[in-house]
C-alpha cells in the first residue's frame, strides 16, 4: 500500500481512537501521536484540570493551537480530542494535512464503554445509564456535521487496522 502520510483518527470519547491509533501505527511501522498527551505534557496537567482551571474556551484554543502547531512525521497516525473536530477551521485543517477516518458508534455502546471512565471525564461524571446515552446522543447529533466530513467513516464495532485499511484504499 502507498505511503498515507498523516492519517487524524477523530470520534466521541470512548470510540477507540488512541487504542486504533497504536495498533494502526504498529501496524504500518508509523509514529503514533495522541494530541491529549500532547497537549497535557504542554501545560504540565491533566486535560480535565485544565478544563476545570481555564475554561471549555481557553481549552479549544489551546487543542487547536497544539493540533496546528505539532510537528508530524512524514507518516503518522494520530488520535484526537472528541470534540477537537467541532471547533475553529480544525476539521477543515486536519482534513488539508492528510486523511481523517471517522469511529462511528452508537450512543449505547459508547455508554456502555464509558461507564466505568466516568470519573475521569468531568462532563459524563454523575450521569447515570439513560442520562448518559441521552447526553452522548445529543452531543453526537452536534457533532456529526463535523465528524462526517472526515475522508472515511468506521464502523466502530469490530474494527481493525486491516478493515481500515481496506477503506484507505478506496481513497
Amino acid at each position: 500500500m502507498r505511503d498515507l502520510g498523516i492519517v487524524f483518527l477523530v470520534g466521541f470519547m470512548g470510540c477507540g481512537k488512541t487504542t486504533l491509533g497504536r495498533k494502526l501505527a504498529k501496524h504500518l511501522d508509523y509514529a503514533f501521536i495522541d494530541l491529549d498527551h500532547q497537549l497535557e505534557a504542554k501545560v504540565g496537567m491533566t486535560i480535565a484540570e485544565y478544563f476545570a482551571k481555564f475554561g471549555e474556551e481557553s481549552f479549544r484554543k489551546l487543542e487547536s493551537e497544539v493540533l496546528k502547531t505539532t510537528a508530524y512525521p512524514e507518516s503518522a497516525i494520530v488520535s484526537t480530542g472528541g470534540g477537537l473536530p467541532c471547533f475553529f477551521d480544525n476539521m477543515h485543517w486536519m482534513n488539508s494535512q492528510g486523511k481523517t477516518i471517522y469511529i462511528q458508534l452508537s450512543p449505547k455502546t459508547l455508554a456502555d464503554r464509558l461507564e466505568h471512565e466516568k470519573h475521569k471525564r468531568p462532563v459524563l461524571n454523575g450521569r447515570k445509564e439513560e442520562e448518559l446515552i441521552t447526553f452522548i446522543a445529543q452531543k453526537l447529533q452536534e457533532r456529526d456535521p463535523f465528524y462526517t466530513q472526515a475522508s472515511i467513516t468506521a464502523n466502530g464495532i469490530g474494527i481493525t487496522p486491516e478493515k481500515v485499511l481496506e477503506q484507505l484504499k478506496g481513497l
